[in-house]
């Protein structure tokens, strides 16, 4: 079975950093894709970044890239998700997911509310 579980939300003034961590089981990480996702209330899901072994390396969203950063540690079983600089507008719940390819989502956790105030 798989699972993922969020953890490490919270509450920040803008220009904070927060540290997302996805713990989670039922599958390797060196066949599939990890990925976080966020929703924002009254917006689409939005892809936020992904790692898979597949594609050589981290990929970003244009909203993030420069200021977030997807870790893995196999070893734990863990996922994070490394957050600098964060603005009001990524105010959303984050997931972390994961599929057979970035920017498909098979299974994801509860979600993890991060609110970036101004």
């Amino acid at each position: 079975e798989v699972r993922l579980v969020e953890s490490g939300g919270g509450f920040v003034q803008a220009g904070g950093s927060l540290r997302l961590s996805c713990a989670t089981s039922g599958f390797t990480f060196h066949d599939n894709a990890i990925a976080w996702f966020r929703r924002a209330p009254g917006k689409e899901r939005e892809g936020v970044a992904c790692l898979s072994s597949g594609i050589g390396g981290p990929r970003y969203a244009d909203s993030v890239r420069g200021r977030f950063f997807i870790s893995s540690d196999p070893a734990k079983n863990a996922v994070y998700l490394q957050m600098d600089n964060l603005k009001p507008e990524d105010t959303a719940v984050y997931y972390c997911a994961v599929s057979d390819r970035c920017w498909t989502y098979d299974f994801w956790g509860q979600g993890t509310q991060v609110t970036v105030s101004s």
